[in-house]
């Protein structure tokens, strides 16, 4: 008999999937390269389901764990979200604190999820730009390593919130961690990132074990030839960005179980983040030198949520609310991108050998 919660995720997975697929199959059907008017478009459209989804978690937050009692509703809320105080509250007034709490919890894992993203995104324009992979091929690429990143964060979250439930001192690792990886990006901020794919690991170890075609082949990832299978280049590129997103993914979702250990509410949070990804890769490749302080917000950001994680007893006690982490973060992310078009990052000057 399945659960009320693992039939809404059931239902919240088929969702998604349809959309992605009607994207694949109906949209992007033929190869071409995404403009910056129909990326835009996908980015307001993703931005906009994730906004309405919040709107639902508002009106109907208790449906997600099948809430239906007083009673459930307090086991529902000490076991994820144990800083609410139901004290003295009817169930009405209880279910709408719950209802509001979620909703600010999902909003704030939603935008720490997609600020920490913009940092995966500059990664992966390094990546397809060391491997010389062509524009109309970027939309596939992309597609598949989202999906692929939708799988490996339902596993991690879920193996993650079980993990904080049984040893809640778990929390206290992901924070130190996270401070020590905002502090590192800062100081590494300016420092210039490469990729040689002839000398990366994850390229040295497929070589070894596949055969690989030695030149793209239209958007394929495998070709036949002679009866005999390869992998092409653009696999070894969708493997890298796999193998990115799992890097990134030990920052944001030890960073989202900052602000709620509701791992519903994580995955909602961070599936919609990483939809909106790939849109988003391609208006920020059109103006990726123009937000240069985002590396800067971001670290403050991570630095931030693991003070949060490792104070978060004496947080609760002097009343900081899941309110003031979103007011943080949403201050974090204007501040960034003002402070990037109030101060444009200067060009250098190339010096002439004439």
């Amino acid at each position: 008999m399945f659960s009320t919660e693992n039939l809404f995720l059931g239902v919240f997975l088929v969702f998604i999937v349809s959309i992605l697929l009607f994207d694949l199959l109906i949209v992007g059907r033929n190869s071409h390269i995404v403009s910056f008017k129909e990326a835009a478009g996908w980015t307001i459209t993703w931005v906009s389901l994730s906004i309405a989804f919040a709107g639902f978690i508002y009106l109907n937050g208790e449906k997600v764990h099948g809430i239906e009692t007083m009673e459930h509703l307090a086991r529902v809320v000490k076991n994820y979200t144990p800083h609410i105080n139901l004290s003295g509250l009817e169930y009405p007034e209880a279910l709408t604190l719950y209802r509001k709490t979620m909703t600010i919890d999902y909003l704030s894992g939603y935008l720490i999820e997609e600020i920490l993203s913009i940092d995966n995104l500059f990664v992966i324009i390094m990546i397809l730009s060391a491997f010389s992979v062509k524009p109309e091929s970027y939309k596939p690429v992309l597609f598949w390593g989202i999906l692929g990143a939708i799988v490996l964060r339902f596993i991690f979250i879920f193996v993650g919130a079980a993990l904080i439930h049984k040893f809640e001192w778990i929390l206290l690792v992901f924070g130190g961690y996270l401070v020590y990886a905002g502090i590192k990006m800062f100081v590494n901020r300016n420092k210039e990132e490469k990729i040689e794919p002839q000398n990366h690991p994850l390229v040295k170890f497929l070589s070894k074990r596949f055969r690989v075609f030695p030149r793209y082949v239209g958007n394929k990832f495998f070709i036949r030839k002679k009866g005999i299978l390869y992998i092409t280049p653009l696999f070894i590129v969708l493997i890298m960005v796999e193998f990115t997103d799992v890097i990134f993914a030990t920052d944001s979702i030890p960073a989202i179980f900052s602000v709620t250990r509701d791992p519903y509410v994580v995955f909602f949070s961070n599936i919609f983040a990483i939809l909106g990804l790939r849109s988003l890769f391609f208006l920020l490749i059109h103006v990726v030198d123009m937000f240069h302080y985002l590396k800067i917000g971001i670290s403050i950001l991570l630095t931030f949520v693991g003070v949060k994680l490792l104070a978060h007893t004496w947080l609760e006690s002097v009343g900081f609310k899941s309110v003031h982490s979103l007011y943080f973060i949403l201050f974090v992310l204007v501040g960034s991108v003002v402070l990037s078009l109030l101060f444009p990052k200067k060009e250098v000057a190339a010096i002439s050998n004439e």
